[in-house]
């Protein structure tokens, strides 16, 4: 019997979708070859994390006997079994597009080659940095009687080991031992080349182990060695309300990770019977087990990629950020912002304009204070120096850093300790709330008064993302704007009342009433026979109130276009619940990370910059931002931008009624939006 299709595609089974996308990515034969091999890493990378916090969160769910549906009607044991059918032939895709890649990457010099194919001179080669670099940092772990099983870390490369005594009898059984792949190493071993050739040769360090896994063992004959991996639930479970300092209790909730509950096992193909035993019954797994022929966890490609010297035919064109042409000329940014508010788009403009501004703060003898948010910071931050900067200098600096930011928990905690120790007042958010809000506000003394100077941001202040995400940051002093931060500040770190905000939509408190409104009125000027339009551009749409309002406003004639990279619930093209709505989703070079909505409003047009994307968390369990951008002329660059990414016909996909999605098609010459925002006039001014 056919499944009648639910009124909302299911969140998990939408983000495969997503993934799949990025697959695709990496299966275009017209995107350059190391592009490519860039997106089978990011596959990976996003189907450890979905693996590690989705999917143990349903394994969670199914080992305490919740059975009930959700809004698009799964139970836990019915989307699990769809989920492990669908990543299990993802992975499949994957490596069949692997091999395809270094076939062709094979036939440009660039070869990744087994031990046992090197010749002579190369084996020794390899050899002695095995001995030299790779055997001091091994770890043979023996498994027995007076040795249990040890730990395996989640998420990394270890390598099973059977053997035999060298003086027992064939039918003695066999021994077990595992091997830690070093991750403090390169996996890729370069390889010294052949005679009279140009090829770039590499071995991977888990093959260069396991040819040389006797030195390991003296006195034992390894018959087999496979590698495996395993991933773990790494979802944080904390008492914040029983948490006496914060810091400390997430510090001990990531030791607890260590031990996360199993969620999937992958396994070289024709790894030993035993050995599989052995680990399934130790690790205490039975489901999601992955077989994989080649190499495991194909992330190291991006660093891989990254590292070849050359090869520039192989890439993408070089993009130079450039710096905003309205601070070219002037070493004050203050004087340009109180004239003008000011809009980048990244990476086509440069992150280095956001540390300018807080270096400028930190000189400025007039400035008397800064606040900011903080949700993932890069590694080398310019901004957290700044900010150090100028507490040192006798300035009240508020920073609030978002502890609770997943896989970046302990980089933000080491974070946070710098900046409390170079005097600024660092705060953790509010109790169950994430703070995801990009914000960033300067108090300035000036003519006898105080000025507000405001940045706020649809991405983090992390200047490494900022060279790979499409984002948006806007500059401004409206005094509107400047008062309702100051609130927002004071609220997070202090005690307040609920604020009537006057620009701002913050969330919890009043973001979704916000968005509601804007969509109702819409869905007036629908009926009175006026023109109504919304544009809405996110990371992800799955809360069941959004889509219902959405719905709504599509059966009362408003036309809806949502541009959601990710994972979207809402079903388009429905006759009678969402024909007038249209979904397209955007994978490209870069990562399509801004939150952007536009609303007609009778031919008065609104457009607004946020953090939120529309899903649950966001609206409910987190500190999020809205902001309008006042200045007509913004208005419009934002408005060209949103119709940039809805006239792509080359990287959009368009989102159909049943959950899949196709290539857009029309008659239109060939479009790519990325490739026709690098020209930064072209996004500011198309029509």
């Amino acid at each position: 019997m056919t499944r009648q299709l639910s009124h909302y595609v299911n969140r998990d089974l939408s983000w495969i979708e997503f993934n799949r996308r990025v697959l695709q990515e990496a299966q275009e034969s017209n995107n350059p070859l190391l592009e490519r091999a860039k997106f089978l890493s990011i596959v990976s990378s996003n189907l450890d994390e979905f693996m590690s916090v989705r999917v143990a969160g349903i394994q969670d769910q199914i080992r305490a006997g919740y059975t009930k549906m959700d809004f698009t009607g799964y139970t836990p044991a019915g989307l699990w079994k769809r989920l492990i059918k669908r990543t299990t032939q993802m992975v499949y895709d994957q490596y069949k597009t692997y091999r395809e890649v270094f076939r062709c990457l094979g036939r440009e010099g660039i070869i990744i080659s087994s031990v046992k194919e090197l010749n002579a001179s190369q084996s020794k080669a390899v050899s002695e940095y095995f001995q030299e670099i790779v055997f001091p940092v091994l770890t043979p772990m023996a498994v027995d009687q007076s040795r249990p099983f040890p730990l395996v870390h989640t998420k990394e490369l270890y390598l099973a080991v059977l053997l035999q005594r060298e003086d027992s009898d064939r039918d003695d059984e066999p021994l077990f031992a595992i091997v830690q792949v070093p991750s403090i190493l390169q996996r890729f071993v370069p390889v010294p080349g052949r005679t009279n050739s140009k090829k770039m040769e590499f071995v991977l360090l888990e093959d260069l182990i396991e040819n040389h896994i006797t030195t390991l063992f003296n006195g034992y004959i390894p018959f087999a060695v496979h590698a495996f991996r395993l991933t773990r639930n790494a979802d944080l479970t904390l008492n914040e309300d029983g948490a006496e300092d914060l810091l400390e209790e997430i510090e001990k909730e990531l030791r607890r990770r260590r031990w996360g509950i199993p969620v999937r096992l992958e396994v070289a193909r024709g790894m030993h019977p035993m050995a599989l035993e052995m680990l399934k019954e130790e690790l205490e797994i039975e489901d999601n087990l992955i077989e994989i022929d080649g190499p495991l966890d194909l992330s190291f490609l991006m660093k891989f990629a990254n590292s070849l010297p050359g090869y520039d035919n192989l890439r993408y064109s070089r993009l130079e950020p450039v710096y905003p042409h309205e601070f070219d000329e002037t070493d004050d940014m203050f004087e340009v912002i109180r004239q003008r508010d000011v809009l980048m788009y990244h990476p086509y403009e440069s992150f280095e304009a956001v540390n300018d501004f807080i270096d400028q703060a930190a000189e400025d003898p007039n400035v008397l204070a800064i606040k900011m948010t903080l949700y993932r910071v890069s590694g080398q931050s310019a901004l957290v120096q700044a900010l150090s900067k100028a507490a040192e200098a006798g300035k009240q600096i508020t920073v609030v850093v978002e502890l609770k930011a997943r896989f970046d928990e302990e980089r933000n905690i080491a974070w946070a300790r710098q900046l409390e120790k170079s005097g600024c007042h660092v705060v953790y958010g509010l109790v169950g709330l994430k703070t995801h809000a990009k914000i960033c506000l300067v108090v300035r003394r000036e003519m006898g008064t105080l000025r507000r100077y405001v940045h706020v941001g649809t991405g983090n202040y992390n200047d490494s993302t900022a060279t790979l995400y499409t984002d948006i940051g806007l500059f401004t002093s409206h005094p509107i704007i400047g008062s309702d931060a100051s609130a927002l500040f004071n609220e997070v770190t202090g005690y307040s009342s609920p604020y009537e905000w006057k620009a701002f939509g913050v969330a919890p408190t009043d973001l979704k009433e916000k968005l509601f409104r804007l969509i109702d009125r819409e869905i007036v000027n629908a009926e009175q026979g006026k023109g109504a339009h919304i544009i809405a551009k996110m990371n992800s749409l799955s809360n069941q109130e959004m889509i219902d309002k959405l719905y709504e406003a599509s059966r009362a004639g408003v036309k809806i276009d949502l541009i959601v990279r990710g994972v979207c619930c809402l079903r388009p093209g429905v006759a009678g619940r969402s024909d007038n709505i249209r979904v397209i989703s955007i994978v490209d070079r870069f990562l399509e990370h801004a939150r952007v909505m536009y609303f007609h409003n009778g031919g008065d047009e609104e457009v607004y910059l946020s953090s939120a994307d529309w899903m649950t968390r966001n609206l409910t369990r987190r500190i999020e931002l809205m902001s309008p951008v006042f200045d007509e002329n913004l208005r419009k660059t934002l408005i060209n931008m949103l119709q940039l990414n809805l006239d792509d016909n080359v990287k959009a996909r368009e989102l159909q009624a049943n959950g899949t999605y196709v290539h857009v098609k029309n008659d239109m010459m060939p479009f790519r939006s990325q490739f026709e925002a690098r020209s930064i006039p072209q996004w500011k001014n198309y029509v």
